[in-house]
């Protein structure tokens, strides 16, 4: 890792404190079905995907070119309780991620949309790598999913994950859930979505591919 990616990692990291000073982070209630549900989805997939960041890197040094840092920082956008699953991760000693975290951080979409305004980098320095669930599917987007239909009471979730700044490595994927109002369960994985952007409804600008709100 670079001294520019350093620091540009290291602004991210002070910018997403001073930005949670002002806007304090909404999350869910703590042990409720709901974000015990949505811990798990994330956990689940943030496991998995931060154990294989050696191919990652892999990707990106084979694609880089120019200035672009074969060494990046990564970092990881996702919810309230994902930024809570990366800590987790990156404390643990079972999953040997102690040694990486200086060069992970785990940010909002806003947060990392509005450093990239600051700091533009177009992934010269980093990869960032998306995962969270959209737990507030508009009733009108439901007939897209209508191949898996839904009893009384239960909601579409969407798992939206990715990435972008990895050369071949680069994904987009989402997995359609449903929730009951008392677990989720996965209705299909990798589903085509009709109505999605590519820029937030709730953020501007940085490249940050990961963060459809549609």
């Amino acid at each position: 890792m670079t001294i520019d990616t350093r620091a540009w990692l290291e602004g991210l990291r002070a910018f997403a404190v001073e930005h949670r000073e002002r806007k304090p982070l909404a999350e869910a209630v703590p042990n409720s079905p709901s974000w015990s549900a949505e811990r798990a989805i994330l956990a689940a997939d943030l496991t998995t995907r931060l154990a294989t960041l050696a191919d990652l890197r892999a990707a990106r040094a084979a694609a880089a070119c120019g200035r672009a840092d074969v060494d990046p920082a990564i970092v990881v956008t996702t919810s309230p309780v994902g930024i809570g699953v990366v800590a987790d991760l990156l404390a643990s000693p079972t999953h040997g991620l102690q040694p990486q975290a200086v060069g992970i951080a785990a940010v909002t979409e806003l947060e990392y949309r509005l450093w990239c305004i600051r700091q533009p980098d177009d992934y010269r320095l980093h990869v960032n790598l998306w995962s969270w669930v959209k737990t507030s599917v508009p009733e009108q987007r439901w007939p897209e999913f209508a191949r898996h239909p839904l009893g009384p009471g239960e909601v579409y979730w969407l798992h939206r994950t990715g990435a972008a700044g990895a050369g071949a490595a680069d994904a987009r994927h989402c997995h359609l859930w449903k929730w009951t109002g008392r677990h989720a369960a996965l209705l299909q994985a990798f589903v085509r979505e009709q109505t999605v952007s590519h820029l937030a409804t709730d953020g501007a600008g940085g490249g940050a591919d990961g963060a459809d709100r549609d």
